[in-house]
């Protein structure tokens, strides 16, 4: 019962109170960049999942058994290589499985390689010293709050790119109103004491 307990703390927390784009405020590129269509904002926010669960269990093995205690300084360079190859597999995939998303997606699924949420629930793993499960359930979480915010962002801009806007508010400058509303909506979570 007590596991559960946990699980469900840090699921809160990586989601809501500690969320890695609107509270760490990492990862932002993705998020105003792939945010235009819900289609594509969902699919990123699979890969993402998919990378940062991944990132995040391949990551914290390679530190505790191959870094620690002689190489700890090469832990950034090593993360980001790991996290590139894991990109490159996950664009592989989604190449072959839904050439529609890969083609929607662009220019942002490569950039998950330099996506600094991945790299930092990676770093931020090690640092806060998660055991190996609860790297792999703040990877996990972690990217279910990038993907929760994303996909509302999404969500969002389709509502008013629809809606009778100034032109001088169209594009980027509603982009970053909304991002800033959506920031004062989810500190709202941080009272909460789990």
């Amino acid at each position: 019962m007590e596991f559960a307990g946990s699980v469900f703390t840090l699921a809160i927390t990586a989601i809501f109170v500690q969320n890695y784009v609107l509270a760490r405020f990492l990862g932002l590129c993705p998020y105003v960049g792939v945010s235009k269509k819900l289609d594509s904002a969902l699919g990123m926010g699979m890969a993402v999942i998919f990378v940062m669960t991944l990132a995040s269990t391949i990551t914290w093995l390679i530190h505790y058994y191959i870094l620690v205690p002689d190489y700890v300084y090469l832990r950034t360079i090593t993360f980001i290589l790991t996290i590139a190859a894991l990109v490159q597999f996950v664009e592989m995939v989604i190449q072959k499985i839904a050439p529609a998303l890969y083609k929607a997606l662009g220019v942002y699924l490569p950039l998950i390689t330099t996506n600094c949420a991945v790299l930092g629930v990676s770093i931020l793993n090690i640092d806060e010293k998660f055991t190996f499960i609860g790297s792999i359930f703040n990877g996990l979480f972690a990217g279910v709050g990038f993907t929760l915010v994303l996909v509302l962002m999404a969500g969002m801009r389709e509502r008013l790119e629809e809606a009778d806007v100034p032109e001088s508010m169209r594009g980027m400058p509603l982009a970053f109103v909304i991002a800033g509303i959506m920031a004062l909506a989810f500190l709202g979570f941080s009272g909460f004491k789990l």
